[in-house]
């Protein structure tokens, strides 16, 4: 047959070439030996492949059609949609309940705005933070293996899943006077209660992993050999780093800023321990709602609310992105 390879046929290919096995019905067949150097193409039935081959795409087609009669996918239909609207109802209800003139006096109020703008600084200074700190952190996960590496990678992970207020007394407990960094912070003139410095602290402390974990990624997925290959040809370390294994990861490390920036504004029970004042935006509209009432609070949530969709947005179209480059 044109353009099939006959028997006893062979071609020099790498030793590493796979041997590839070709599993019909009850047959196991080898189409592939491979021999150091060398392939051998071994002959079988090229018909009954095909056959086959059509035969299995026809019955995943039809099974595909009888799932859609059977009970299990009205099941996760209807799981699919009650999850849908259990997410977007309150929201949509939310956003559309204060009016467009009571959204424009909301933004123009200059409580709204300085805790908006506040949400936007101190989430900023924590990502900013992430990234000086947590960068060459990342890529030592990322390329070295070390006792006890596990037992690190949990740790970071910690403050993910422990309560928000926890954080805040677990931050104040070594931040207040009566513990040694407390007293020392005291006499260099910084201020963690009620200041800005303790809200970025909190909001780092919060951040952090999410940074730490895309940036690991990213490094991970950049091949070592291509920094042997500037490491070969005269670069230092750290100029592999910045021209090459940097410029490779730059997508992941984008998504770790974003993540530590939107998991930071949203933050709430850490920062009202430590600073309830100046407030923040998640602090306000709960100091309205509990000043004034639903009425009064919704708008400032929906304001925040858009400015989180926007991150999301941006978060969808960078991991979007990345997932077709690979």
């Amino acid at each position: 047959m044109p353009g099939i390879p006959q028997e006893g046929c062979s071609q020099d290919l790498s030793p590493s070439f796979p041997a590839c096995q070709c599993l019909i019905g009850r047959l196991n067949l080898t189409a592939f030996l491979t021999w150091p150097g060398k392939v051998f193409i071994l002959p079988f039935d090229y018909g009954r492949v095909f056959y086959e081959v059509r035969l299995n795409r026809r019955c995943r087609s039809t099974g595909e059609g009888l799932m859609k009669k059977e009970p299990l996918f009205w099941v996760t239909v209807s799981c699919g949609l009650l999850i849908l609207a259990f997410i977007l109802l309150p929201l949509v209800e939310m956003v559309t309940a204060p009016s467009a003139a009571i959204l424009k006096e909301t933004i123009q109020d200059k409580e709204v705005l300085h805790s908006i703008w506040l949400s936007l600084y101190t989430a900023g200074a924590a990502a900013l933070i992430s990234v000086l700190v947590g960068t060459p952190f990342a890529y030592l996960l990322a390329r070295a293996e070390f006792p006890g590496k596990n037992l690190v990678e949990a740790v970071i992970d910690i403050p993910i899943i422990i309560p928000h207020p926890v954080v805040g007394i677990a931050l104040l407990s070594i931040a207040g006077r009566h513990y040694w960094l407390g007293r020392v912070f005291n006499a260099l003139g910084i201020r963690i209660m009620g200041s800005v410095t303790g809200i970025i602290m909190v909001l780092t402390f919060v951040g952090l992993p999410f940074y730490l974990n895309a940036a690991r990624e990213g490094f991970a997925a950049v091949s070592p050999r291509l920094e042997a290959v500037s490491r070969s040809l005269g670069a230092s370390p750290g100029r592999t780093f910045f021209h090459v294994t940097l410029p490779l990861a730059w997508r992941s490390i984008l998504i770790g800023i974003v993540m530590c920036s939107a998991r930071a504004i949203s933050e709430f029970g850490a920062v009202v321990i430590i600073a309830y004042h100046p407030m923040i935006a998640p602090v306000l509209i709960y100091e309205r709602f509990e000043s004034m009432g639903l009425k009064y609070s919704q708008p400032v949530a929906v304001w925040l609310i858009c400015l989180c969709l926007v991150l999301f947005l941006l978060l969808r179209v960078l991991t979007l992105h990345r997932k077709r480059s690979v």
